[in-house]
């Protein structure tokens, strides 16, 4: 009960990923009661903190987009802002053509304003099939389009291959020739509606930025791992009143009738006023089958890339490493690794945390490819070592290894993916106090799971109570006022 004495709603959030804890956050500062269950005996997800050799490392994601709110206000909040961090070098490379080349400045995800851009990274080939852009009809993208075949059309297959390929894939373990340029890359499919050329409406967006800058650092991290956040965020659910039981898989959410909901896991079945799933594809389709069929049919044709990763630690005596923070790698190269972290060097509180010990990871496995992931660890550190020998010259023998396989663990975005999630949420939204969040919908990245969840709060709102949350915001009673 509220301080007033009146219910103030009780909303079981399905799922402690980084979405479902921020979801549980937001809705107790909305004055909900909140149980969050989760099938893992951990919290956070894909955001997973571990050790190496004594020192703290990130076994999932390392950084988050600094550029966009909702990640860095949320560490903020649950008491991680002496914590953030940015980058100590941002300088990558592209280890293509045979050799680690600058990653080239002046691009939009790839995608860049001139050819002279990717001088370097391209053939004189690839350079001079860019500048025909400027002479090619319009190409027509209708309501979607990928990535690759977009980008291709307008400057040559090379720019894909080379640069815009291992950028996406590096957000999504994806094929550029699959991926939604409309969810993928808003900003480029906005340009293809409304420009001729790919490059000249590049260089507006340039312009635009130029003319409005913007300070501070395009990523940050959190000292001690960005596997921090969630683990703080619990900790706050926690502090607030909020329960999160890990262990608990949900088996059934059923409608009970007009205004609540039934929710079975193991031997606990609650009645919740409202329910937010913040689960893969998979299992809210599993959940959702008898209640919105329609929902559960759309997100069973939802497709994962499964990928690892490999983390060394080494004795820095023994390691000599190009500088910057590390390479990606083009598939048409036909390497293994799809990209290397030189870990150390990329965050100064890890180099910190032992002198004496180098840190480095790398990543395998894009959509697709299955054959890589069924190989054992040992054989994915020695893919890992022997094309790092090739990058970088580095032979020595590690002190330690970890693998970390991420099975399922990114959602693919092909073309009509947009469409898919309005289909999505059409079907949920005639089910009154549900709500889906997380990286199959809006994004894959920190901030977007975060945005994601807290639209799902907005179209839960009737069960919360009237008035406004500790930050001022407003909170309306009738259900799906805000939207994304």
């Amino acid at each position: 009960m509220s301080a007033t004495g009146r219910d103030t709603g009780h909303v079981v959030v399905i799922g402690a990923g980084i979405a479902g804890l921020a979801a549980a956050h937001r809705l107790l500062q909305r004055g909900a009661r909140v149980t969050v269950l989760e099938a893992a005996d951990r919290v956070g997800g894909k955001l997973l903190p571990g050790e190496i050799a004594g020192v703290r490392v990130d076994l999932g994601a390392e950084s988050m987009l600094a550029r966009r709110p909702e990640a860095v206000t949320l560490a903020r909040e649950t008491g991680l802002a002496d914590r953030l961090q940015p980058p100590a070098t941002a300088a990558a490379s592209i280890w293509t053509r045979g050799a680690l080349r600058p990653m080239p400045a002046g691009h939009i995800m790839g995608v860049p304003g001139t050819a002279s851009a990717l001088a370097g990274v391209l053939s004189e080939e690839g350079l001079a099939r860019i500048e025909r852009d400027a002479e090619l009809p319009r190409t027509e993208v209708g309501e979607d389009v990928a990535v690759g075949e977009y980008v291709a059309a307008r400057l040559g297959r090379e720019v894909v291959d080379r640069l815009v390929e291992p950028l996406l894939g590096g957000v999504y373990a994806g094929d550029a020739y699959r991926i939604s340029m409309r969810s993928a890359v808003p900003q480029l499919f906005q340009v293809a509606r409304t420009h001729d050329s790919l490059l000249e409406g590049v260089r507006e967006l340039q312009a635009a930025a130029a003319a409005a800058p913007r300070t501070g650092p395009v990523f940050l991290g959190i000292e001690g791992g960005m596997g921090r956040l969630p683990l703080a965020v619990a900790q706050s659910v926690r502090a607030r009143g909020g329960e999160i039981l890990t262990g608990t898989p949900v088996t059934e959410l059923r409608r009970q009738d007009h205004s609540s909901w039934r929710v079975v896991a193991g031997d606990r079945v609650l009645r919740a006023d409202a329910v937010i799933l913040a689960v893969p594809a998979p299992a809210a389709a599993d959940l959702l089958h008898a209640e919105s069929p329609g929902a559960a049919a759309e997100l069973r044709t939802v497709e994962y890339a499964s990928m690892a990763l490999i983390t060394l630690a080494y004795r820095r005596a023994d390691v000599t490493l190009p500088p910057g923070s590390g390479f990606l790698v083009p598939p048409v190269d036909g390497r293994t690794v799809k990209a290397s972290t030189f870990a150390s060097q990329k965050w100064g509180w890890l180099a910190d945390e032992d002198p004496d010990v180098v840190v480095l990871r790398t990543s395998v496995g894009r959509y697709g490819e299955t054959e890589i992931l069924e190989r054992e660890d040992a054989e994915l550190v020695e893919v890992s070592r022997h094309d790092l020998r090739e990058a970088t010259g580095l032979d020595a023998v590690p002190l330690e290894t970890r693998v970390t396989r991420w099975t399922d663990g990114l959602p693919q975005y092909p073309v009509g993916h947009h469409a898919r999630v309005a289909r999505i949420h059409e079907h949920i939204g005639k089910l009154p106090g549900l709500a889906v969040c997380g990286a199959v919908y809006d994004g894959v990245g920190i901030p977007a799971c975060i945005a994601s969840a807290y639209a799902a709060v907005d179209r839960i709102g009737g069960v919360l109570p009237e008035g406004q949350d500790p930050t001022g915001t407003p909170v309306r009673g009738s259900q799906g006022e805000a939207g994304e």
